[in-house]
């Protein structure tokens, strides 16, 4: 065999795709980070959250100083796979997190399931054709929204669904899912 036939197969072996699901505060971005050091060198992290009040820039700077200085980031809240095709550079590892704050920012106040979920599904799709494509190994980070109260308003419910719906099929592209209790992974699938 060629020594191109191997290096191709070396690459797509080592290839991992590691999938975090958890509550809020449950320790998903410290895992992510963690599992990044160890799957490569250069990592480049995608921020999905957009600072949109004061709170929430005050979380993308907090998060900001618990990354390592040498990671590349990028702020994409949308189109993900699109941009990350053009802007991946020499990256190992992309980290999103989170498919959450994504999906929130691709529905605004869509309140047509239909719409919602073509929109959705479009970009997750893209999202998983651009996993398959680039020579990385991928940790997406996302909530788990479906173990609470059913949402009171109807946005709230297709919101739920939504991700519930992006959670599964990444877990199923994903070598490995956590899910991730009071700072603590466990392993749900993968070796």
């Amino acid at each position: 065999m060629t020594a191109g036939f191997w290096t191709f197969w070396s690459i797509v072996l080592a290839k991992k795709h590691i999938f975090i699901l958890g509550g809020a505060r449950s320790g998903k971005s410290r895992f992510a980070q963690e599992s990044a050091g160890k799957l490569g060198n250069k990592v480049l992290f995608i921020a999905t959250g957009e600072p949109l009040d004061e709170e929430m820039q005050t979380r993308i700077d907090q998060h900001k100083k618990a990354r390592p200085k040498n990671w590349r980031t990028l702020e994409i809240p949308t189109n993900i796979g699109k941009q990350l095709e053009e802007k991946i550079g020499d990256a190992e590892v992309v980290i999103i997190d989170c498919l959450t704050l994504l999906i929130s920012n691709l529905l605004g106040d869509e309140l047509d399931y239909s719409k919602a979920e073509k929109r959705v599904m479009a970009e997750i799709n893209k999202l998983m054709a651009c996993m398959d494509k680039l020579d990385a190994s991928f940790i997406i980070v996302s909530n788990e929204v479906g173990m609470g109260l059913v949402p009171e308003t109807k946005l709230g419910r297709v919101y739920r669904d939504m991700v519930g719906k992006a959670n599964q099929r990444i877990s199923q592209r994903a070598n490995e899912t956590y899910f991730m209790v009071a700072g603590i992974p466990m392993k749900v699938k993968g070796d």
